[in-house]
């Protein structure tokens, strides 16, 4: 992602004349730490707003589509004409947009104004994205967190949201009391893409199990069975599973996948042929489960069907 100068967007009132941080903003006099400020108002910045309106703070939103903040300013936030408008009335300034490149776009032509600020962004990314995006930062006198959201935005204010986060560790404890208005906020340490590479390594793990789901129900449709009534017995099978990682993570560890195996690869890779045997007597695609298992036959291939199925990682190196 190239940090290129782009337009604000409609809603934006048109170009603003740059302005300097207020006296308040300055670094080294912070701002009230009620004050925050939410640049970007989908459905999860919309729920962040909110959150921050139920846990006390006064907030200032911005959207390139205007209309976006009426139901957030009706429930007692202050709307922003332009994002600088924004930036500058708070310290605490959350970001949750599409991506990096409309984060770039938003940020790149108000960089007069950054100085002093935190700078908290919870858009989905890659971890050199971040990196990125926190040198240029640090380079326009601003703090930066970035932060990877493990939550829907009904989930956003439960016990069951959680937030990541990485960048400098005096930043994070700063802000953390407001950060905590969001879910459970677990901080990863200094390199400010480990957030997103968790949050990326969290998502590859939950479409995995989507991906395996899909086939099992498009399986069961495909005899006229109901997809209502065999869920709950999916659900109940695949409880035994979410323990699996833990316990492979310490062969990865180790090194070591041949150790107290109780199902080697071969056999695993003999049974596996089964699905698209199946599949292709069902009528249906068994394309979801393809890639794993020319990964598996590979590593037999190299001899190490008598190893665990964990070992597979080891192919995944380039």
């Amino acid at each position: 992602m190239e940090l290129e100068p782009g337009r604000e967007g409609e809603g934006t009132g048109g170009s603003s004349p740059r302005r300097s941080p207020p006296p308040s903003a300055t670094r080294g006099i912070p701002m009230n730490d009620k004050t925050v400020s939410v640049v970007g108002l989908g459905d999860m910045g919309t729920a962040l707003a909110d959150a921050l309106l139920a846990a006390g703070h006064r907030v200032t939103v911005w959207n390139r589509t205007a209309a976006r903040a009426e139901p957030l300013v009706a429930r007692g936030a202050s709307r922003a004409e332009t994002a600088a408008d924004a930036i500058v009335a708070s310290q605490l300034v959350v970001i949750c947009l599409l991506d990096y490149d409309s984060v770039s776009q938003v940020l790149v032509p108000h960089t007069d104004v950054l100085a002093g600020r935190t700078l908290v962004n919870l858009t989905n990314g890659t971890p050199g994205q971040a990196r990125e995006m926190a040198a240029w930062a640090a380079d326009h006198g601003a703090d930066y967190l970035d932060g990877g959201i493990m939550a829907v935005p009904p989930m956003i204010a439960t016990p069951e949201a959680f937030v990541l986060y990485s960048g400098p560790s005096g930043t994070f404890e700063t802000w953390q009391p407001v950060l905590d208005a969001f879910g459970e906020s677990r901080y990863l340490g200094d390199d400010a893409g480990a957030a997103a590479l968790q949050d990326l390594a969290l998502l590859a793990g939950m479409y995995g199990v989507i991906a395996g789901s899909l086939h099992a129900l498009a399986l069961v449709r495909s005899t006229g069975g109901s997809t209502r009534e065999f869920a709950p017995l999916l659900s109940k099978w695949l409880q035994g599973v979410v323990t699996w990682p833990l316990a492979a993570a310490e062969q990865i560890d180790a090194g070591d996948y041949g150790e107290d195996v109780v199902s080697n690869l071969g056999m695993q890779t003999a049974g596996f042929a089964n699905h698209f045997i199946a599949a292709e007597e069902q009528g249906i695609s068994a394309e979801l489960l393809l890639p794993v298992y020319q990964l598996m036959q590979r590593r037999v291939a190299d001899g190490r069907g008598h190893e665990d199925i964990v070992g597979v990682i080891e192919l995944l190196k380039r």
